[in-house]
Parts: C-alpha cells; structure tokens; sequence
C-alpha cells in the first residue's frame, strides 16, 4: 500500500549558483556520492519520482553573517511543495530577533546543525535561544548523532536532545537520521518513547536491523517522521525502504506523511 500523501522532512538544496560548488565541497569533506545536483529543480523532479508530495528544504547558517540571504531565498522557494526550514546560528548576536523574522515570515522552522553552526545541544547558555523557538511555536529540526565530517564530535548525542527535551517539553524538537546518527543504541536508552520526534533521514543501510526494529517498534507513533537527505539518498529508495519496512501499515503510513502534516499544520 502506498500512503495518501508522503512529506519528506528532512531534504537539502542549495541556489542553482551555489548549487555545483556545494554538493562538491560536501562530497569531497564526506566521501560520499550525490543522488543529485542539489538545485530545486531536480529535488522537484525527484519528488516526482517518488511521489513526494511536500518537502521541507533544510539549510544551514555556518556563519551568522547567512542569515539574511538564507531567509531571502527561503521566502523565494517557498511553495504548496516545498517548505524552507531556515537556519539562524546560535552564535549570532541578534539570534533571538532573527528567530521572531522567521516566524514572521511565516516558516514552520528552522534547522540547526550543532557540528557546523560549534555548539552542544544541551549547552545552558542557548536556553534563551530555546526559549524563543518555544515562544514563536517553531519546529527546531536538527542534525543529530554522529557526523560524517565530524567523527570524534558528541555535540549532537541523544543524551543531549533528551536534556533539551526536559528543559523545554514544549518545544518540537526533531532529531535527525533517527534520533542520532552511528549512536543507535544510545537512541534506544535515551530517546525511545520520549516526545522527541526522529527522521528516517539516511539511516536505512546504515543501522543494524535490530536496532531500527526496537526504535521503530517502540518510539512513539506519532513522533516518527520520514526523511530522506536528499540529496545525498536517492527519494525513491528512501521511499522504497520504508514501504519494505516489516511493519504495521498504518504505521508506514504516520511515518511517510500523516504525521509531518500534523506537525507541519500546528499553530
């Protein structure tokens, strides 16, 4: 059974100027191989493939100086298709005036990349940052676990999004690549069953079985969300591997789309 809709939560693109030099850069530092060329048009030739309905675009601020042209062209893609997620850095200045803009703007989120952006995810210092988030009712979708081009780094461990997560039970917090990347097991005793939400984004091929059966069989239900990390995984096997997925069908169905409209849709 294919599901009525399927949102991708967690997918990448970059300005076609910047796009080429991006997806390079980002090959070379990983040692990874893109499924595509990283511009909007062939992530929505992709979406088409699949049969993605809506896809969040995840964009990062390595330097709080991005701001501005990082909200400039969120506001230029933004579409009944495609949902920018902008990203403010922590370390900015005027983060929390910057955070007010982008529900302003009226985004649903911003992604945050504790790697990238240099901060711990439970750091006291960043509660007024949370704080914000929580005021403006912004999903804060963040890279979590383990990162390629940062192998030895636990800035992003799920011990952390489980102290945010208490620190602020308000705030929707997501937690990437399935609660926390190559830190599978850490996700089983810290985060399952708590209210933190996990993506599937590139994770399928990566974690053992076992592990993926006990995250998927006993996280809450409503707080599983598809991704795909395009465009570093191809759509239509990401899409694939969750349908071949020996689980229940209505659940198949909350994790490719039904639960990021729910998400997507709140006030």
């Amino acid at each position: 059974m294919t599901p009525q809709r399927i949102i991708d939560m967690h997918a990448h693109a970059f300005p076609d100027a910047l796009a080429g030099r991006a997806v390079a850069h980002l090959e070379r530092q990983g040692g990874i191989t893109a499924a595509l060329d990283g511009t909007v048009g062939a992530l929505l030739a992709s979406m088409d493939r699949a049969g993605i309905e809506r896809a969040v675009i995840c964009s990062i601020a390595t330097d709080p100086g991005q701001f501005r042209a990082i909200l400039r062209w969120s506001a230029a893609i933004a579409g009944p298709r495609l949902c920018p997620f902008p990203s403010v850095h922590p370390a900015s200045p005027d983060a929390l005036e910057e955070i007010r803009q982008v529900a302003a703007a009226g985004f649903r989120g911003v992604k945050l990349h504790p790697e990238y952006q240099g901060f711990h995810v439970d750091d006291p210092r960043l509660e007024p940052f949370y704080r914000a988030l929580d005021r403006e009712g912004l999903v804060a979708l963040f890279h979590a676990g383990h990162d390629i081009g940062f192998p030895d780094s636990d800035r992003a461990a799920p011990q952390r999004f489980l102290a945010l997560h208490r620190a602020f039970p308000g705030l929707d917090v997501v937690a990437s690549h399935l609660g926390g990347f190559r830190r599978w097991s850490e996700v089983a005793e810290h985060l399952v069953g708590t209210g933190v939400w996990l993506d599937t984004s590139y994770t399928l091929g990566h974690i053992p079985p076992p592990l993926l059966a006990e995250i998927l069989g006993y996280h809450r239900p409503d707080r599983l969300l598809f991704g795909s990390d395009s465009p570093w995984v191809d759509q239509v096997e990401a899409v694939a591997g969750i349908l071949a997925l020996n689980l229940p069908e209505d659940l198949k169905e909350r994790i490719l789309g039904a639960n990021a409209a729910a998400l997507l849709r709140r006030t």
